[in-house]
């Protein structure tokens, strides 16, 4: 029974399904080994929320070259900017979660070991907006580096 649950303590901690992110493209930002290897980059991906229709995300965030980039054992930066767009009719399921602490609906690793861009949605019903926070769960100076992105919608009366 304490196994079972841990499993769905475990699944209700992990983020909304969501689609695997979409990469939109790149630019290089330094050649590294002579371009041997992989450049340093900043790079836009678009995702979407499963729980909120006729909306897409889209970040970018550096991303580290060279051989360790390569083979996955880089550190990425910490940095990142995020903007969301209604594309469609923006519509909130009734299933998506509400309250202070939001839901995860993004993560995307930036080192071999803890380090993630993760981003959550909140709900605000009284303005009538989705709100999407982006933060890196390495803190710099007491506080991790954020972004954040509203996209308004249609409160059903």
């Amino acid at each position: 029974m304490p196994f079972l649950v841990a499993v769905l303590a475990l699944l209700l901690a992990l983020p909304a399904a969501a689609e695997e992110p979409t990469r939109i493209g790149y630019v290089n930002t330094a050649i590294t080994n002579l371009g041997l290897t992989r450049s340093h980059r900043v790079v836009v991906e678009r995702f979407s929320d499963p729980e909120v229709a006729g909306v897409s995300c889209y970040i970018s965030q550096a991303r580290t070259g060279g051989l360790t980039g390569m083979v996955g054992l880089a550190e990425d930066p910490g940095r990142f900017s995020l903007t969301c767009v209604a594309t469609g009719t923006v519509r909130v399921a009734d299933g998506a979660q509400r309250g202070e602490r939001g839901e995860q609906v993004y993560e995307s690793d930036t080192s071999l070991f803890f380090k993630e861009t993760r981003v959550h949605r909140f709900i605000d019903e009284a303005a009538g907006t989705v709100v999407y926070l982006a933060w890196s769960t390495r803190l710099v100076d007491g506080s991790p580096f954020n972004a954040v992105a509203v996209v308004p919608y249609a409160r059903q009366p």
